[in-house]
């Protein structure tokens, strides 16, 4: 009886999002790095890669912890007589290995893109029926990170059509993290933590506050909204993926972009920067190497922050950090100045830490500013975040 307890018991351990991959020690915490496609869209090639990689040691984005280089869709063109994908050799004309192999002697890890459909978002070869090839390739390119898209997939199954990439990736032995970008049509928060390291929760991000554009695509305050919820299934090698980040794109000003961030590391959001970091400003490179706030993200505990407070224009939310401590913001969605005072043993109570004294510490202004045993009263300025540690 004992035994056949013991076989349950695993069976069911096995089961549950997050326990069941082959590699190990993967994407424990969200990953970090740098995507193409928010600024370059399909317009990619060799040479930028190659500069964007200096430019991750150079700014210290690596150090820092953006350690993934990631190719969105662009970089194919067809398939040979065999079958192999052909690299678009006009933009990549070393090939994509000697690309990988330029990423990784800078320190970093290399990334490519494909789509579980026919064809990709632009019309190019997707991996349906070449999964396995197409994995034994990435595997020989060195690739370390896939991100799979959704485009052309027609009457496919979602959880099928992921899993069967994951499979192909197993078998070719490289261990790979694996972006599913499905978009949350088919809600993957329910069926992919044993099969990608993370999943898209919504459609495409776009550089702006709360716009909606006519395909679908959600400005990243509404994109946002879509995550509370969500907590329940994002952890330690399984992630909620609200999307890329757009900080440094041009659609937002310095306080938008700073408010963006500052829910991207509440959440526990994968951070994959999308701005051409070669022309970084220092405002922006502020915003994306500031460690306090990369600290929030990328906390072992790995829990999603949840939404406690939401007045319309005005919301507070939580996170539970290890070691016992917390994370507050406090976000002003609205277009007037709200005059924020924190009942803190409210706060306290509901993230399940009512009875301690914490430091408070402003993780933009690197400084503490008061305890929990006093009034913490503050005006939060139309489109703003304020992001604070709760310290022992």
């Amino acid at each position: 009886m004992k035994k056949k307890l013991m076989v349950f018991f695993i069976i069911v351990l096995f089961t549950v999002p997050g326990f069941s991959q082959k590699f190990k020690n993967l994407a424990l915490t969200p990953p970090m790095g740098w995507n193409s496609w928010n600024c370059f869209g399909p317009d990619i090639n060799e040479k930028k890669v190659m500069e964007i990689a200096d430019y991750m040691v150079k700014t210290g984005m690596r150090d820092a912890g953006y350690i993934y280089l990631v190719i969105d869709d662009g970089w194919q063109e067809g398939r040979d007589a065999n079958g192999n994908i052909i690299v678009n050799k006009k933009k990549f004309p070393h090939g994509i290995k000697k690309v990988a192999d330029y990423v990784h002697s800078r320190g970093l890890k290399f990334g490519i893109y494909s789509d579980a459909g026919r064809k990709t978002c632009q019309g190019l070869p997707g991996s349906r029926g070449y999964e396995f090839q197409d994995a034994r390739t990435y595997a020989r390119w060195g690739v370390d990170y896939l991100k799979y898209d959704w485009c052309y997939h027609g009457k496919q199954n979602s959880e099928a059509s992921y899993k069967l990439m994951r499979d192909a990736l197993y078998k070719a032995g490289r261990p790979i993290v694996f972006s599913i970008c499905e978009w949350g049509t088919t809600k993957p928060w329910k069926w992919a933590g044993g099969i990608g390291h993370l999943w898209r929760t919504t459609e495409d991000i776009q550089d702006c506050w709360d716009c909606v554009n006519e395909w679908g695509g959600l400005g990243w305050t509404l994109i946002l909204d879509k995550q509370v919820g969500l907590e329940l299934y994002s952890g330690p090698g399984h992630w909620n993926d609200p999307d890329m980040l757009e900080v440094g794109n041009g659609g937002m000003t310095i306080e938008e972009y700073r408010a963006h961030f500052s829910m991207w590391c509440m959440l526990s959001a994968p951070l994959m920067a999308g701005n051409d970091i070669r022309k970084m400003t220092p405002e922006i490179k502020e915003i994306l190497l500031n460690r306090e706030a990369i600290a929030l993200d990328q906390d072992p505990l790995g829990k999603q922050a949840i939404r406690l407070v939401d007045t319309g224009d005005y919301e507070i939310w939580g996170k539970e950090l290890s070691k016992g401590e917390l994370a507050v913001a406090l976000l002003n969605r609205g277009d007037i100045p709200v005059r924020a005072k924190i009942n803190w043993k409210w706060i306290l109570k509901k993230l399940k830490r009512d009875g301690h004294i914490y430091k408070i510490r402003d993780i933009w202004l690197h400084k503490f500013v008061g305890k929990t045993n006093r009034v913490f009263e503050k005006k939060v300025k139309p489109h703003k975040v304020i992001v604070l540690r709760l310290m022992k």
